[in-house]
């Protein structure tokens, strides 16, 4: 630091060396080593540091054209695989759809099994009942047959005051009843 302040003191005293003036005023010592200095340093950095950054900067624009690269095949396999995924889905969808079709239809049968059923139940307790009505209308005709038999004959019997033979007399009664059934 001393050294400087003394060339600064020496400059200041000699007033030639101390620079220019003004900041137009040309300096060919200082304009002529300047270029020397840059071409000297250009030439120098063309020989050993251009090839360098050169080939780094190469380096690097092949591995940024491999990135690109490995990324639109990722992108292309990605779109692949979403494409794939959507059909997978439209299968799952479409198939979703064909089972649900299936399980109505199997319903709508069951359902239509079941009603025939139900009706031929409901005609096969309706049929019972007929039967039944039927056999129980008879036995209540009959039931009536034999007591208009027996009050008849009790009717007769007190007419004539004498008891006839109780088979013959409801034998007599009985044909006389189905002669007048017959004319209805």
């Amino acid at each position: 630091m001393l050294a400087i302040l003394l060339f600064q003191e020496h400059a200041v005293e000699g007033g030639a060396a101390a620079g220019p003036t003004s900041p137009f005023e040309v300096n060919f010592g200082l304009f002529f080593w300047t270029w020397v200095v840059f071409i000297a340093l250009f030439l120098l950095l063309r020989r050993f540091a251009w090839p360098a950054i050169l080939s780094a900067t190469e380096e690097r624009e092949r591995k940024i054209q491999g990135q690109l690269a490995d990324a639109e095949r990722l992108n292309a396999e990605a779109r692949a695989a979403m494409e794939e995924g959507k059909k997978f889905a439209a299968d799952a969808r479409a198939e979703a759809q064909g089972m649900l079709a299936d399980a109505r239809s199997i319903a709508e049968k069951e359902r239509a099994a079941l009603l025939e059923r139900a009706k031929r139940e409901q005609e096969e307790v309706l049929e019972r009942a007929r039967r039944e009505i039927a056999a129980e209308k008879d036995r209540a005709v009959a039931e009536l047959r034999r007591e208009a038999v027996d009050l008849s004959l009790a009717a007769a019997s007190k007419l004539i005051e004498k008891r006839l033979d109780q088979e013959s007399d409801k034998k007599l009664v009985t044909d006389y009843l189905d002669s007048v059934e017959i004319v209805h």
